[in-house]
Formats: C-alpha cells, structure tokens, sequence
C-alpha cells in the first residue's frame, strides 16, 4: 500500500516505522501542542593510555540528554451518543424537549469544568516542574563552580610544589654520563593560552613516549592573578579534569534559562492569593472594606449587586453582608463592635501588694427635718443649713472631716424629700457606711423607711443616730422598737446594728458617733491603691456661669491631678483646677476624696463615673460612643404589637399633654424635679418635658417655650435680660422656686385648671313610655309613667330604646291631665313632648337629668 493510498472504511492503518526528526535531532514537546527540534551537540574526548600503549581507543560519545517535558495528561472524551435509528425517532414532547435541553446543558456544563479543572492541573504541574528545573539548574551551577574552584585551587597547588625548570640544550652528568636533554614534545595542536583546543601528545621519535615538559609561568599582563579574561573560557584542562564530563554553560545560556523560566511562570498564571484577616465593624462602608481586604471597591460591588443589593461604594453595609463579602474574597473575618472603645477604660483590678488604707465615706440620710444637715454641720464645725433654701438640703454635699484623732471621713450630705429618692439611692451606692438619722419626737417617717430600704440595698453597714434625744417628750427606746418592724435590730436589743442618741443642737453623743464610725471602717478593712490612673464617681453637676461645667466627684482609687485627661458619662475633658470642700484649689485628690472638678466639655449626669485616659482622642472617642448610645435609646423604641399600638395611640389622643421647659440650678435638682412632674402625669394630662437641663434661662429656652405655649420652670435660677426681653415679649411664663414644695403643689393646680372643671352628672327620674300620641301636624307626645325619681321639665333629659340613647335634649312640655306642671313625682302619669325630635315609640324609656361642673384635682 503507498502511503498516498488512504486505509479503507474499518481498517487500521498498517504498522511501519515513521521517520519524525532527522538523525542527531530530539524533538521538543511542549503545552498548548507547540514543539521544537533541538540539534543534539556531540563531543568526543581521548584519554591518554599508559606508557609505550599508543594512543588510546576513544571513549563513547557522549550526547547531551535533552530533557523533554511531560506530555500532557489526556483528558476524558465524553463519547457522542448514538442518535437513535430511523424507526426510533418520534416526536418529542415539550416535556422530553426541556428534559434533553437541561440534559445537554448538564453534560456541557460538566465538560467544561472537566476541562478548566484539567487545564488548571497541568497549569500547576507545569508550574512545579518549571520551579523543580530551575532548582536543579541552580544546583548543577552551584556544583560546577564549587568544582571549579576546587580544581584551580589543586592545580595551582601543585604548580607551586614543582622545581623549577632546567636551561634547555644543557647538559647535565650524572654517573659520569653526560644526560643529553630530552627531545622535544610534540604536541597536535597549540597552546591552550592561545585559546585553540589541544591534542593528544605525539611519541618523539625514537619510539618512546616523552614525558610532558613542566610548563613555566608566563607573566601576566597588567595587575598579578587578573584572569577575568580567561575565566570564562572552557580549556581542554578544564574539559578533561571535570568530574562530569560536561562543560559548563555560558552565562548567555543561564539568561536564557532564566528567561524561559520567567515566561512559564507568567504563562502559569497569577500568583498564590494572599489571605488576610479583615476586621469588620457592626457597619462599614464599601469602599472601607475594599481597602481593608486589599481588594478593588468595584469587584465589591459586584459581588453586592450578584446578592441583589444594589449599592454604591459609600454606601453603609452591615457586618453580616460584610462576612459574606469577605468569606467569597477567600479572607479571614475578625469580628469587632462599637463597645470595644469601652475596653480598658475601666482598669482592672489591683493587687494587694498596691492597696493603702482609705478615709471611709459615710451617707447620712433620713426623712425631711429629722437634723440630717444640722449634724453634718455639728461634725464640721460650719453652718451650712443657712446656705440651703427654705432651711432644708437641695443638693448632695460631699464633705471631708478630720477627727481629733486625725483620722479622716468623708460625708455625704442627701437631701430627705421624696423627690430626691433617686439622688438618695446613688448615695448608697457610693457609700461604705450609711448613718440613718431618725428624730426622737417624730419617730420612723416614710423617707426614713425609704432610706432603711435603700440601705439594704447597696448591701452596706447602717448605724441608727436618734436625733433631737434632748427634746423633752423624747422616747428613743420607741424607736429602738419601732425599727424591729423593718427587720433592723439594733445592739440593746440583741441585733448587730449600732445606734446612739445625739443632740445635733447641743453637740452631745458626736464623739461616740465617730467612734463607732471608725470602728465600723476598721472591721471593713477600706483599701484602694492611689498609684494608678484616677477612677470615680460624680456626686453633683452643675452649669456654672462663669466657670463653666462642674462636677462633684469622689475619688474612689487613683489619684485625680490637675492635667488629667478623662471621660465622664459622654462627656469628656481635661483637668483645669480642683477645689476641695472648703474652696481651697488642690493639685491632687487620693481615693475618698471629693473634690470639684473644672474643665468639663458639657454637664454631666449625677453618677456617672469618671475615668482618666490616655489622650483626648481616646476620651473624646468613647465620650462620642456613650452619647450616640443614649441618641439611640432616646430616638428608638421597642417593637410592639398592632393591640399594644393601637391603644397607645388611643391614650396619646385621650391625654392631654402638659408641657414645661425645666431649669435648674444643678444637675441633681433637674432630675429630682423630672421624676416629679412625671409622678403628677395621670391618665387625663401627661406632662411632656420640652427641655430640661442645668444653669441659666436661655434665650433658646424661651424660644423653644414660646413654640409650644410651655411655661418655664426655674429652680434656683434666674434669666438673662435678653431672655427675659424675648419672654415679655411673647408671653412666656416664667416661675421661680426655691423649695420643690411649692413646685409640686402649683405644678398640680397648673395641670388640673388645664384640664379644666369635672363634670359629674346625677340621674334625676326615669319613666317608661306607655303610648305615643300625634301632637299637631308633625309632633307627636307620649304618655308616661315615672318609675324612679322625679320628671322636671327644666332638666336635661335622653330617650332610651333597647338600653341605647337615641335622643339627647330637652323636654319641650309637661303636662299631667290638660295642666302645664313642672314636677311629676314617681307613681303618676304624665305627657311629655320633646324638643326637636319626635321619634318616640311605645316602649321606650326616658331619663331626666343634671349637671354639676366640680374643681378639678389631681
């Protein structure tokens, strides 16, 4: 068969040897089909033979091995299927069509992958053997020039052992023969400095082989042992004495290497993904989070708009959209939250090794004039009732008192009215120990309990001091008793709760009082370490007009010093001055001191606690979380159902809103006064609180009161003369008050004369409509018979049809038999007309009834 001569239908072509390459060719095979033919370079090498042998019979030829890469894997055929024969074919059904569409669609889609997968499989065996290749390589050179080195090192060695050479053409006597030299050595090529390969040495004539002349050195030209221009070179020394036979590559022969292995490796593909791990806050923009996985924002939003979210780059995402993100990019999620600003703020806890004894801080509470001031004031040795308005405490003073022993406590003053019951329980929160003052002719008062409760609360020691025990008619011992029905049992009867009698007027029973005082601090065993940052808790806070925020702090461990950067609340600032109790300024305040702190940026809630940071970006940062934490409570409201909806806004339209704007002179007082006025709010009038806040009356107060028709409320604060301008001008009443008292009660009268007079109705008579009579054109009058009470004819009066009023007016006459009365009495019969209806039937009944319009009150 020639080979133009194709093999017929189902016969294999015959088998013969098919010439590829020409002879001393290899053929190369690489990826993607391409090849190359490569020309194998043959080199022959004689090795000299032992003496008198003749020349040696040279060696094999030795080929160059070319190394071919791996053919590539190949990849699984999916046969076509037999299209069925003529007889089997038929309609399809839609059904068997969409079924053979998804079908084919499956078995492409599987192909496919198939192919990406093996095209992605020898792409990376491709990658390795390139990267094992040049690994080799860089061994084979390392190994060639180490040997390299080895055998100049050896050669020049020996060089140096050998003797000099002798004169030629001189005769040398040895034995009494004269030597003649040896002949000349005759060599088939020339010398190898001259850069020409060297033969094999020729025997001289005579028949004996000559032994090979030591060389002499040469000088050389320019600086001694410059071979630059010979190291490059391969010599027949350097062929014949390398261990492998091979010759080493060229420096044009590794860039090219390099080279092709650059290529593979950009023909590989990208390199490895680099994985990070991302940090993800509860919100984060786009193109923040881009930047964070070190990846391109528009591939982001790609990725978002493939989910269905159609965003932009600065458009917000939450941390669950992010974790999908960051998980489909291949990177590692590291959750974090808002909340975290507050780590570190608060310090941890001290070792015992650094905690110093500390002043105990004492509470003294007690009902409203039971002498809680007028003790403090006792201890102190000052007058501060005449400091207070209407003789009684508005604020919570803090105080520090140094004994005759020179021992000091520090107090805390509460005020005892009602109102101030939350001002009282942050009291006892701060406090060691709470001093309970109960007057002897009062007796236990409902704040006095209030304060017991909050005693038992806050888990601290209590001590009982009967005041006034001086007064005549004065029972302490009632007391003592009146104390066990609150579960309080004092040491004269068998409890653990110590009690003494003083007199805060005739300064008696103070010093048993200290005393007992210390010993409860020596049994609390009180300790704090003041070599740290300052921690504490504010007392009171308040807007001053010239010096502006201040707030009562007590230091609870640290040391407060002027400098200190701090956060309170969701304020921050930093440490402008500090004032003692006595006005006096201090450079710095240990554990259970209270001083007043300057520098604040903005008031701050009574019992809020303070903190001391590193730097003002740190405070300013958590004062800006804390504040949109209480934005967010204030602004957001909790789910509620559509029955819970529905009848809030049912009672909102019932109420009638109250509004005030609430002044006040400190922080305390404004909250004192906000629980209050809550506490008047009934189902009928609801106060709203427009504004409320420490320090002046401000021109924006008076416009905001102004909008809404509120009036302003003032403790222990007066308005500027612009305010006051703004306020005569347009109407806004401005109450002033000293005593929360009187706040109380005109606040009460206020709301109910809003509200305006009750109205209370009270049913008269009934009677029950026997007959309908027509009365004139279109009238009609019913005949009567009262059942309860009394029918007038001056009272308001309803008809009633199956118990629901169908008519509510007037009676228009009354008449009993044929004369006009103005009274049927229960018993009798009458006939009534009514005034503007006549939509009367047998049956029904009608109600006569008054009106009486009452104060209302709250």
């Amino acid at each position: 068969m020639s080979d133009n001569e194709k093999p017929k239908l189902g016969m294999r072509a015959p088998l013969g040897v098919k010439r590829t390459v020409e002879t001393g060719k290899v053929k190369q095979s690489f990826s993607h089909g391409r090849s190359n033919t490569v020309v194998v370079e043959v080199k022959r090498r004689r090795v000299l033979g032992p003496a008198g042998g003749g020349e040696a019979a040279p060696q094999q030829d030795a080929a160059t091995t070319v190394i071919e890469p791996p053919a590539p894997p190949k990849q699984d055929v999916i046969p076509p299927k037999p299209e069925p024969k003529a007889d089997e074919r038929r309609a399809l059904t839609p059904l068997e069509r969409r079924e053979q569409q998804d079908r084919l669609l499956r078995e492409a889609e599987e192909a496919r992958m198939n192919a990406l997968e093996e095209t992605r499989r020898r792409e990376e065996r491709a990658r390795q053997e390139a990267t094992d290749e040049e690994r080799r390589r860089s061994e084979e050179n390392r190994r060639a020039e180490e040997q390299r080195a080895e055998e100049e090192a050896r050669r020049a060695e020996e060089e140096a052992k050998q003797p000099p050479p002798m004169p030629d053409m001189q005769p040398v006597i040895s034995g009494g023969a004269v030597a003649r030299p040896a002949p000349p050595v005759v060599a088939d090529a020339e010398d190898e400095d001259e850069g020409r390969p060297r033969g094999n040495f020729r025997p001289a004539p005579g028949g004996a082989t000559a032994p090979r002349r030591p060389e002499t050195a040469r000088p050389s030209r320019g600086r001694q042992g410059d071979d630059r221009r010979q190291s490059g070179k391969l010599t027949v020394t350097r062929a014949l004495d390398s261990d492998e036979g091979g010759r080493a590559r060229s420096l044009a022969a590794l860039k090219r290497a390099r080279e092709k292995d650059r290529r593979a490796h950009q023909m590989s593909g990208p390199s490895a993904k680099q994985v990070r791990d991302v940090v993800v806050p509860e919100a984060i923009t786009v193109q923040e989070l881009a930047n964070r996985m070190a990846e391109r924002a528009a591939d982001l939003v790609k990725s978002l708009f493939k989910m269905g979210m159609a965003v932009t780059v600065t458009q917000t995402i939450d941390q669950d959209t992010a974790e999908l993100l960051v998980t489909e990019f291949g990177h590692n999620i590291k959750r974090v939250s808002e909340s975290d600003v507050e780590i570190g703020v608060v310090g941890d806890a001290d070792s015992e090794t650094d905690l110093q004894p500390r002043p105990p801080v004492v509470t003294i509470m007690g009902h409203v004039d039971h002498g809680k001031t007028s003790l403090l004031d006792a201890l102190r040795g000052t007058d501060i009732v005449a400091g207070e308005a209407g003789g009684i405490t508005q604020h919570i003073g803090a105080y520090q008192v140094t004994v005759k022993s020179g021992e000091k406590i520090t107090f805390l003053d509460t005020p005892g009215h009602e109102a101030f019951t939350e001002m009282r329980a942050r009291g006892a929160n701060i406090t060691d120990i709470v001093v309970v003052v109960v007057a002897a002719d009062d007796g236990l008062m409902p704040q006095t309990i209030e304060a017991i409760n909050h005693t038992k609360a806050a888990n601290v020691p209590m001590i009982v001091a009967i005041n006034k025990a001086d007064k005549p008619g004065a029972n302490p011992q009632r007391i003592r008793e009146a104390l066990l029905q609150h579960d309080v049992q004092v040491e004269a009867m068998g409890g653990d709760t110590q009690d003494v009698e003083v007199s805060a007027l005739k300064k008696t029973g103070l010093d048993e009082l200290i005393e007992k005082i210390l010993l409860q601090a020596e049994l609390l065993e009180l300790r704090a370490n003041p070599d740290r940052a300052a921690e504490g808790t504010v007392v009171e806070a308040k807007l001053d007009k010239g010096r502006g925020s201040l707030a009562t702090v007590l230091v609870r461990r640290g040391t407060l010093r002027v400098g200190d950067i701090f956060v309170v609340g969701a304020e921050s600032g930093k440490v402008r001055a500090l004032i003692d109790d006595r006005g006096q300024q201090v450079k710095e305040a240990g554990p259970s001191v209270p001083v007043e702190v300057l520098g604040l940026a903005g008031v701050p809630h009574a019992g809020d606690a303070l903190s001391v940071v590193e730097n003002e970006a740190r405070a300013r940062e958590v004062a800006a979380y804390r504040a949109g934490v209480l934005q967010q409570k204030r602004t957001t409201t909790a789910p509620a159902s559509l029955e819970s909806m529905f009848s809030a806004l049912k009672d909102k339209q019932a109420a009638v809103e109250f509004p005030v704007v609430v002044k006040a002179d400190v922080q305390g007082s404004v909250e004192a006064i906000n629980g209050a006025l809550n506490k008047l709010s009934t189902d009928e009038i609801k106060v709203r609180i427009l504004h409320s806040g420490a320090g002046g009356i401000t021109e924006s107060d008076v416009t905001l009161a102004a909008a809404s028709g509120a009036p302003i409320i003032g403790f222990g604060v007066r308005p500027n003369a612009k305010a006051r301008e703004i306020a005569n001008r347009d109407g806004v009443a401005l109450k002033y008050y000293d005593v929360i008292y009187d706040l109380i009660d005109e606040m009460r009268e206020a709301m109910a004369g809003k509200l305006g007079p009750e109205r209370f109705e009270t049913v008269v008579g009934r009677a029950e409509v026997r007959e309908v009579f027509q009365a004139g054109k279109h009238g009609k009058a019913a005949g009567l018979r009262v059942t309860e009470g009394a029918i007038r004819r001056n009272l308001k009066a309803r008809l009633m049809r199956d118990d629901v009023i169908i008519y509510n007016g007037a009676i228009a006459s009354l008449r009993r038999f044929k004369d006009d009365v103005n009274e049927v009495l229960a018993g009798y019969e009458c006939g009534v007309t009514l005034e503007g209806s006549s939509d009367i039937k047998a049956g029904d009944f009608l109600e006569t009834y008054e009106v009486e319009m009452r104060a209302r009150t709250l």
